[in-house]
């Protein structure tokens, strides 16, 4: 049965599950839902109106955590992403959540929204804002997350888990906003970062991406 992906492809949490579903090799087919301007009929799926969301069927879904774990107890037979144990599922969940929760109002609410949507909606990008954040907001949660690194390739388990993919997808807005992890102050997680950009999934990705941030920021 054909799955519907409804969101843009700027947005982390839309990328989030992108990932998940090319990592699962499982098909699916993205409909472009603007989290600012949205079809009433979009309502009954989330009333909350945000993205993501799938449909598969008559079946409705949103919330990136939500969905991602509906496609891991869906398709046990694909690549699972969420660890081999209850221990390393929670862990798996918690970092995720923390860059959802954490990671998401700086990197892509304010450097990337400065930067790149203000733009896109005519305005001037507020400089202090994205220096305030850089400088005094991010480095705490980079400290934390560098240290659950512990020197590891990926966060739990010694593989690429939904964790790596949610910090990863905060990590592609702020790269499209012109600013990148210092990989001398945080070597393990620069490294955990283009290690994921790499993949083939991740590559499939971003020249799509790219091109629409060229055409914003023309």
């Amino acid at each position: 049965m054909s799955l519907i992906l409804y969101g843009v492809p700027l947005s982390p949490f839309v990328r989030k599950v992108r990932l998940c579903l090319a990592e699962k090799a499982l098909d699916y087919q993205l409909e472009i839902i603007s989290p600012f301007d949205q079809p009433s009929w979009y309502k009954e799926i989330n009333p909350l109106n945000r993205i993501p969301a799938i449909k598969v069927g008559e079946f409705t879904l949103a919330d990136s955590s939500v969905i991602c774990q509906y496609l891991e107890e869906q398709y046990p037979q694909a690549l699972s992403l969420m660890g081999d144990n209850a221990e390393q599922n929670a862990r798996v969940r918690w970092l995720a959540k923390y860059a959802d929760d954490e990671l998401a109002p700086l990197t892509t609410f304010s450097v990337f929204a400065q930067r790149v949507l203000s733009k896109s909606m005519g305005k001037e990008c507020d400089e202090g804002v994205v220096q305030l954040t850089l400088t005094e907001k991010l480095p705490a949660h980079f400290d934390y997350l560098e240290q659950q690194l512990a020197g590891n390739d990926y966060f739990v388990a010694g593989k690429l888990t939904l964790a790596d993919l949610a910090f990863s997808c905060q990590m592609v807005n702020m790269e499209h906003a012109g600013e990148t992890i210092d990989a001398t102050r945080w070597p393990y997680l620069s490294a955990l970062y283009l290690r994921v950009k790499a993949r083939a999934s991740m590559q499939a990705m971003l020249p799509g991406e790219q091109n629409i941030i060229a055409k914003i920021t023309a």
